[in-house]
């Protein structure tokens, strides 16, 4: 069996990127809107942060108290939105229960709209695919990323998705399909999840469910993506039971250390692919 690392394929990613801003007369500028004081979000955005740093990326980290509003907010993003300086925007989620996460992320501009989340982007993304668009959604290009580097095939195979939100699993579902693959996506109404999951040459679980993909649910030589981050006792667990799974399938990302860097690195990626189109226009 082998270990998909994130790692290798990060590094990757991130050589090119470092090397493109190499070029630059100035460095891209990406900012960081961090709402409230959630610990685990607060790591996810020193990662992001340290991460520009090695590829060369200013970064500017917005920090707002976890009772502003949600028209307070709006309004930080608009004046983001005009700021010349800014090339790139990056919302962290989860926001506050009382501000709706889809109208912020509808506030980004398209043109500093890092992840692809605002309608306008992923409405373009989700009808004509990942060239239509200046960046794609950084999750799902980091699964269709470690997939390539790994030299796992994907047209003609029978494909699992796990999850339908609109961060990782309705996107990686149109990646796999654009790529030739014939998709089975499962979601909180599926009644029998190991049914498709056993069928699946590829399968990736995007839930935030810790183990809800264990034994007896895979297929022998299967491919499995694990984008899942749970966290108990201190400790970081994936949606599939690792354990489980290495007894069966060919080829498994770890949590952590699997799918979670080539996110970042993909982020890197899209921040320097709107500062070029940026300069460009």
């Amino acid at each position: 069996m082998e270990i998909l690392k994130g790692k290798k394929v990060a590094d990757i990613i991130n050589g090119e990127t470092r090397e493109r801003i190499s070029s630059f007369e100035k460095k891209p500028v990406l900012v960081i809107v961090f709402v409230g004081d959630d610990s685990a979000s607060r790591i996810y955005v020193k990662k992001k942060i340290e991460a520009c740093k090695e590829v060369g990326i200013e970064s500017v980290q917005v920090e707002l108290p976890t009772d502003i509003s949600e028209q307070d907010l709006l309004t930080e993003v608009e004046t983001l939105n005009n700021d010349p300086s800014t090339d790139a925007i990056l919302v962290q989620l989860p926001l506050p229960r009382h501000i709706s996460e889809r109208d912020v992320l509808n506030s980004i501009t398209p043109k500093k709209d890092v992840e692809c989340l605002c309608c306008s982007n992923f409405g373009r993304f989700s009808e004509y695919g990942e060239t239509s668009v200046v960046v794609s959604p950084v999750t799902p290009m980091a699964v269709m990323k470690i997939l390539d580097v790994y030299g796992i095939e994907i047209e003609g195979k029978n494909a699992v998705v796990v999850g339908n939100s609109n961060i990782v699993g309705k996107p990686v579902t149109m990646l796999l399909v654009d790529r030739g693959a014939t998709v089975t996506v499962c979601h909180e109404k599926t009644r029998d999840i190991g049914i498709h999951t056993r069928w699946a040459d590829i399968l990736v679980v995007a839930v935030g469910k810790k183990h809800l993909i264990g034994e007896g649910m895979f297929k022998k030589s299967a491919v499995v993506i694990d984008v899942g981050i749970n966290r108990e006792d201190g400790k970081l667990f994936g949606d599939v039971d690792f354990e489980a799974a290495k007894k069966v399938v060919s080829a498994i990302t770890p949590v952590p250390g699997g799918v979670g860097p080539v996110t970042v690195a993909m982020l890197m990626k899209n921040t320097v692919e709107l500062f070029v189109n940026k300069q460009n226009k």
